[in-house]
């Protein structure tokens, strides 16, 4: 009777342990990339019309960009928040040359949402060029917890050079 007890006993606590060792949960929600203006403003007013506006205006002028950031949300659950960090890969497109950027940054735990960003500025944006297509991955150490990617993630060729080669020519028919 006294080892049944001690299993139940054993059973219970182990049940009641057991949402503790819980493994992490996160995803990475949104993320928007926008340009910056030479005063590091994405938009002038808190407006979502008035920041498209000012994104379109950005786009359509260059001379009046400072700069590009990946706003991202996220969100976790169960996780060491010392250990949390944000990973964006991104290939640009300066001049004719693809080249890629990776950035981490650890992140901070908001009180209603979790919003980071990876700013590129001033002289580094000058030889950062325009971003083409992003990857951003949010990882407990080094265990992935979410990612999300631009649609052209997967459709961009690694190799410059192989994304240049011309189309091999069509063979005439036989006469």
């Amino acid at each position: 009777m006294a080892v049944m007890r001690r299993f139940f006993i054993a059973l219970a606590i182990l049940l009641w342990l057991a949402p503790a060792v819980e493994a992490g949960e996160g995803s990475v929600v949104k993320v928007l990339p926008q340009l910056l203006d030479q005063h590091g403003r994405q938009t002038l007013s808190p407006s979502l019309y008035e920041r498209d506006a000012y994104q379109l205006l950005l786009r359509k002028e260059p001379k009046l960009r400072g700069g590009a950031r990946l706003a991202v949300q996220w969100k976790a659950k169960n996780v060491d928040f010392a250990k949390l960090k944000l990973r964006a890969e991104m290939r640009c497109l300066l001049a004719d040359n693809l080249h890629f950027v990776t950035k981490e940054e650890p992140v901070k735990k908001g009180h209603f949402s979790n919003w980071s960003e990876f700013r590129i500025e001033g002289a580094d944006y000058k030889t950062f060029g325009q971003i083409v297509a992003w990857r951003v991955t949010l990882l407990e150490g080094d265990h992935e917890l979410g990612q999300l990617q631009s649609f052209l993630w997967s459709g961009v060729v690694p190799d410059a050079k192989a994304s240049t080669s011309p189309a091999p020519s069509p063979t005439p028919p036989p006469p």
